[in-house]
């Protein structure tokens, strides 16, 4: 359900720098980020190191769905939902202590599990075919994942692991973690983020207890799925599972936001959860979107062997809550060493209330960049993920300013505008103009593309 990085220093771009061996975690790979190319078979075979990533102790073989890249893998294992002090941090132990005080079993222990340090490489059946996610679906896409191969991936989601836990025997729990998709580049956008996944399952004695008449009542029915129900699910059920859903998650809202907090509700669709709705919170006047969540399908709960229960999901970003809570204006920033930026969330516990003072604001340097497209397939990811292995975190924006088609050869032209801003001082436009010539000569070699520069 449901979007960052330590700031470096500028480096001159040689053509060793720019050669298409990179260092990964000590193994030497071929840097590929067109999701249409793989390694050269001649290549590979030649070299058996470069054939395989190495990730976490594991090493996984690459093939033609490999398109993980340096800059992604030195993001795994960072944790900063685990980094005390860190807003991340912050964020997760709030709603952790909210939901270990507010729910709690028949012996005072806290109803809910939490879970923070599974791994971030899952497969492709975790991430997709456990939740129900059509082989077809677009959120499956190359050019909006990480893949180390066609059967191991970077989790896209903490959702990947749903279906483990309540196979495991669990009926209410959080799952925290780092996901990775490949997006644009902006403000509130980065290809690695933070989320919670929960979970909570009931039985129909759990339920339906506190309801007059209850007892008959029961969760399933062999009906007709409409847009406010589940075939299998009888109404009542689901009617109160969503009401439990939406209590809960206003409930923890206020919690973190505080009281008179104005929510409200959107419908949406996820492929694991009917019906699925979006939260927005209205905060200092301007309506934010702030999680997913939804009424879980049915047969994602059976298949994990709760086949006598049913539940609710939600999903939402870590980032999202802290940059609206902290007023942190770069998602950026979550990822910057810089003491002035960390020394702000030190605090002696973790409900104090914090205002984010802004470090001093460099002016930003913008260059464009435009080229032809391939015939072949060509995505706007495979460019931004080109972009950020070069530029790293000095770039700021990149936006496809302008789409041209050539009236004679329909060629198809795309301009982009990349704004490059240093956080901690200010650039020069030598220093920008190695790495702008940088991501030119890459984007010829590596997309396929020809420049208009």
């Amino acid at each position: 359900m449901a979007m960052l990085w330590k700031f470096m220093r500028v480096a001159k771009y040689s053509k060793t720098a720019l050669s298409q061996e990179v260092k990964v975690r000590g193994t030497i790979t071929h840097l590929r980020h067109s999701s249409s190319r793989s390694v050269p078979s001649d290549f590979a075979a030649n070299t058996a190191s470069l054939s395989t990533v190495e990730l976490l102790g594991k090493a996984y073989p690459r093939d033609d769905y490999s398109n993980v890249t340096e800059k992604i893998l030195s993001k795994v294992g960072k944790n900063l939902h685990n980094r005390k002090h860190h807003p991340l941090w912050l964020i997760k132990e709030q709603v952790k202590e909210h939901f270990y005080k507010q729910y709690t079993g028949r012996f005072g222990t806290p109803l809910f599990s939490v879970y923070d340090g599974l791994s971030p490489v899952v497969t492709v059946q975790q991430n997709f075919d456990s939740l129900l996610i059509p082989q077809d679906h677009a959120s499956r896409r190359k050019e909006d994942n990480y893949y180390l191969n066609r059967d191991h991936m970077l989790r896209a989601h903490t959702s990947a692991h749903q279906w483990d836990l309540i196979h495991s025997g669990l009926d209410a729990f959080l799952a925290v973690g780092d996901v990775y998709r490949r997006d644009t580049i902006d403000n509130t956008h980065y290809p690695v983020f933070h989320q919670m996944e929960g979970v909570r399952l009931f039985s129909c004695h759990e339920l339906f207890c506190n309801v007059k008449g209850g007892e008959d009542f029961q969760l399933f029915e062999q009906g007709h799925r409409t847009a406010h129900k589940q075939e299998s699910h009888t109404m009542e059920a689901v009617r109160l599972v969503e009401f439990n859903l939406k209590q809960v998650l206003t409930k923890l809202m206020t919690h973190v936001f505080g009281d008179g907090l104005q929510v409200r509700w959107v419908d949406c669709y996820f492929p694991f959860t009917h019906p699925s709705f979006e939260m927005e919170i209205n905060f200092q006047g301007e309506w934010l979107e702030v999680l997913g969540c939804g009424v879980m399908e049915q047969q994602l709960v059976n298949s994990a062997g709760a086949q006598d229960k049913i539940g609710w999901a939600f999903g939402l970003g870590l980032e999202r809550l802290a940059m609206i809570l902290y007023d942190i204006p770069d998602i950026r920033l979550f990822w910057s060493e810089d003491e002035r930026f960390l020394k702000q969330f030190i605090v002696p516990h973790i409900y104090k209330k914090i205002k984010f003072q802004p470090l001093s604001k460099y002016p930003p340097l913008i260059n464009d960049i435009s080229f032809w497209l391939p015939s072949e397939t060509y995505s706007k990811n495979d460019f931004y993920d080109l972009a950020r292995t070069i530029g790293g975190d000095l770039i700021e924006k990149v936006v496809l300013l302008d789409e041209y088609t050539h009236p004679k050869t329909k060629k198809v032209s795309h301009c982009y505008r990349i704004t490059y801003r240093h956080p901690e001082r200010t650039l020069t436009q030598n220093e920008v103009h190695d790495i702008h010539q940088a991501i030119q000569a890459s984007a010829v070699r590596e997309l396929g593309v020809e420049g208009r520069f």
